[in-house]
């Protein structure tokens, strides 16, 4: 499979051949969303928590006798009716942790590569990257390449710390390393940009 590099000024240079087992891809949509959904799940900490009824601070004796007083009954002022009482059926820590298998998790990142490639919302550059860690040169290689107000996903052989200071106050874009890449931020985002010496170290990985 034949596809245009271009230069960080948007010119063509020449062409590469990308593996069709990586770039060339057709899978059901069921892999795609269970590889979303996993990354999803495996973002939430699940730290939330909220205090029971037996774990508020408050006193055990019964706040007045059963019956006589005109009033309700009451036993306790931990109960959930009570102004400072417990929170009755409240959230507690909770681990979504949701592990997908590896062919599975692969295969989703090699569709989501391939729908950006027939979709023509992938982009290889030579030499990508910035001449220094500022905000400014971010937009002008973003502006040369075409892709200005549009989510961005620009994957590298290896981090490149100039970029990723480059583009943190960018919004929608991001920065990944060749081997970290997942679906998730694949299909997150409007166009990929890959870098050349990248293409070989996702072959690799995902070729496995």
């Amino acid at each position: 499979m034949e596809f245009e590099v271009i230069t960080r000024e948007g010119v063509n240079s020449g062409k590469i051949d990308l593996p069709d087992d990586v770039f060339g891809v057709t899978a059901k949509e069921h892999v795609l969303h269970e590889a979303v959904r996993s990354y999803l799940h495996n973002q939430r900490q699940g730290t939330r928590s909220t205090k029971g009824r037996s774990e508020v601070r408050a006193s055990g004796r019964k706040p007045w006798r059963q019956k006589g007083l005109g009033r309700a009954r009451s036993g306790s002022a931990a109960s959930p009716i009570w102004v400072g009482g417990g929170v009755a059926h409240g959230p507690k820590p909770y681990r979504y942790r949701w592990r997908l298998p590896k062919k599975t998790r692969r295969l989703a990142v090699r569709a989501a590569l391939s729908m950006k490639a027939r979709e023509g919302d992938l982009k290889i550059v030579e030499s990508l990257g910035v001449s220094e860690p500022r905000t400014k040169r971010a937009v002008e290689l973003m502006k040369s390449l075409g892709i200005v107000d549009r989510k961005c996903l620009f994957v590298f052989p290896a981090k490149v710390d100039d970029m990723v200071r480059a583009t943190n106050n960018i919004p929608g874009v991001r920065t990944a390393v060749a081997k970290d890449v997942n679906a998730y931020e694949v299909m997150n985002s409007d166009v990929v940009i890959i870098d050349k010496e990248a293409v070989a170290h996702i072959a690799e990985v995902l070729g496995r």
